[in-house]
């Protein structure tokens, strides 16, 4: 149902608000680029720090200018159910393609209470949901016979799987339908998960290269995979430089850089430092993307 490069599109701010302009063009740029679908309000999109409003005017804003060429996969997760349930009725609402719901943060629930937290989202509304697991930000790993048991609710159609662990992205591959859609959530991983299966990627990279990581994608798909590995390798030093701090420092501090975007940040982010700055800037240099 979903696949490719899809983008985990940052939310431009300007004076501590919205930067409505400047959103809608980074979609523009995303679309022309050849990117397959696009992620509002996720992590990247620095969704913690959106009130509900500008949650709600992000998805608008994204839908209207992706103007259904694209897939829109409205970021509606919470770490209290009811927000997730009201987030995503509201997705469903505006006309949003599916759903991509986290797994709740900080509370650390047990595989039951995730469960029974996704059920509750899915029973709540008849949109596509793609389950999100990172632990890494979340501080719980959703297990492979969860994602499994959560693949059987009719509206529950894939998984951003971002543990970084590929023994479990095959353990979900081989336990779930073949029409149930897994997306590397780690762009590092993108290439070697395809080949193991997934149906493509939600990306960070994407907001920066998109067009190289749709190519890694379509030249994969083709059966041109040593042309696919040799994207990947392309790739690998931005990989790296736009997680040189919390993601989505590197990735704004790059738009910004190629002119996109004002440098702007929601507290408790804050701007990158100096080193790190100049490695990303060295970074985008050798490829020639500022």
């Amino acid at each position: 149902m979903f696949y490719g490069a899809i983008v985990a599109t940052v939310t431009p701010f300007r004076n501590g608000k919205l930067d409505r302009g400047a959103l809608k063009k980074l979609v523009k740029f995303q679309i022309d680029s050849g990117t397959d679908g696009i992620v509002p309000c996720g992590t990247t999109g620095e969704s913690a720090t959106l009130s509900f409003d500008e949650h709600e005017r992000v998805i608008d804003l994204v839908l209207d200018a992706a103007g259904g060429r694209v897939p829109v996969i409205a970021g509606t997760g919470s770490n209290n159910t009811k927000e997730a349930v009201a987030l995503t009725r509201y997705a469903k609402r505006a006309g949003a393609s599916a759903a991509l719901v986290i797994t709740p943060y900080y509370n650390k629930p047990t595989q039951d209470g995730l469960l029974r937290h996704f059920r509750a989202v899915a029973g709540a509304t008849d949109i596509p949901i793609i389950l999100y697991n990172v632990p890494g930000r979340t501080g719980v790993n959703m297990t492979a016979q969860t994602v499994a048991r959560l693949a059987e609710v009719p509206n529950i159609v894939g998984v951003k799987e971002a543990s970084g662990n590929l023994t479990q992205v095959c353990d979900i591959i081989r336990m779930t339908p073949r029409k149930f859609c897994v997306l590397s959530g780690d762009d590092a991983l993108f290439f070697p998960m395809m080949a193991l299966g997934a149906k493509g990627v939600i990306s960070v990279t994407s907001n920066v290269a998109p067009r190289l990581m749709a190519e890694l994608y379509d030249t994969y798909i083709i059966g041109e995979i040593s042309r696919a590995r040799d994207i990947h390798y392309q790739l690998w030093p931005l990989f790296h430089a736009l997680f040189l701090e919390t993601n989505p420092i590197p990735a704004k501090t790059a738009l910004a850089m190629m002119g996109r975007i004002r440098e702007e940040f929601r507290l408790p982010l804050s701007p990158m430092a100096d080193a790190n700055r100049k490695a990303l800037a060295r970074v985008l240099a050798e490829m020639k993307l500022a």
